[in-house]
């Protein structure tokens, strides 16, 4: 039986939450050993990871937004650790949570510490991890550029708001891609490589993805002369919105070559740069999950 000691490696603005900290005591009364760790800086969650593992925590959680999550899953992933990672979604987008089912309040979203943990994939791009999305173009402006206000007032409409008021700034980039039995070149307007299957607030680009299947999914909304409209197309979401108006592929790895260079939201992190090399890391983490998440093979 899994020892039932954790330890919970929290953003330091939510060291106030009164929801979090009820649900750390529920899960103390039920007989979880659960300890609590502040980040304040960048460089934290690696350090706190790292010191967590040394302790010998077989349980780790992440709380925080997409950002909190993806440090803490890379620096378990890089240190090749059989832990295993609970995550608590505090965000204002929480686009990974959403699509895995993860409850997004407190309590619900600790009460998977007792469901069994699953091996999943993560991304890579140029030996940086990310959990679930790297975004290009548009997609990669409006969560750039969506305030810290906003997101508070409105949640993740706000970046939508901000998507509907910035399309004359809006300008397509050149990219040339390759992947395994896979070729495309042009002008795009946005661009999703996903673990998961949304990002920024909401905007699914890669719907058929899964997290354990040892493949990237790969979304690219080719420049089209109608730009508003297709933006309006995409940004709307749904199905048949996103497919209507992409190029789409499922790859174990993809290169990029934009001579003009690229800008990169990385799970709410900017990137950038003109050759990139994207490639799933199979089984790169274990993570609890709900039993019939919906990125999960059946």
């Amino acid at each position: 039986m899994q020892e039932r000691k954790a330890l919970l490696i929290l953003h330091g603005k939510q060291s106030l939450n009164e929801e979090v900290r009820a649900a750390v005591s529920s899960q103390r009364e039920r007989g979880w050993d659960l300890a609590v760790r502040l980040t304040w800086e960048a460089g934290d969650a690696q350090r706190l990871v790292d010191e967590a593992l040394q302790a010998g925590y077989p349980t780790l959680i992440a709380g925080g937004g997409d950002g909190t999550l993806r440090d803490v899953a890379e620096a378990m992933a890089k240190s090749d650790t059989d832990a295993s990672l609970v995550l608590l979604p505090l965000g204002t987008a929480n686009d990974f949570a959403h699509a895995a089912a993860i409850p997004l309040t407190p309590a619900d979203a600790l009460a998977l510490l007792d469901t069994p943990a699953r091996a999943i994939d993560l991304g890579e791009v140029d030996g940086e991890l990310f959990l679930n999305m790297a975004t290009g173009g548009f997609g990669s402006n409006i969560t750039a550029n969506t305030s810290e206000d906003l997101k508070r007032v409105l949640g993740g409409a706000a970046y939508m708001l901000t998507g509907l008021t910035r399309f004359a700034e809006v300008r397509s980039a050149f990219g040339r891609f390759k992947g395994q039995d896979f070729e495309w070149e042009g002008e795009f307007l946005a661009l999703g490589i996903g673990n998961g299957r949304q990002a920024g607030g909401g905007h699914v680009l890669c719907p058929h993805a899964r997290v354990d299947d040892g493949l990237l999914d790969v979304c690219i909304v080719p420049a089209a002369h109608d730009v508003v409209g297709t933006l309006g197309t995409l940004l709307s979401g749904g199905l048949k919105g996103i497919e209507g108006v992409s190029i789409s592929a499922r790859l174990p790895w993809l290169e990029i070559d934009a001579p003009e260079g690229l800008d990169l939201n990385l799970d709410g992190e900017p990137r950038g740069g003109h050759r990139l090399r994207f490639a799933a890391r199979p089984q790169a983490l274990r993570l609890h999950l709900p039993e019939h998440s919906p990125l999960l093979h059946d």
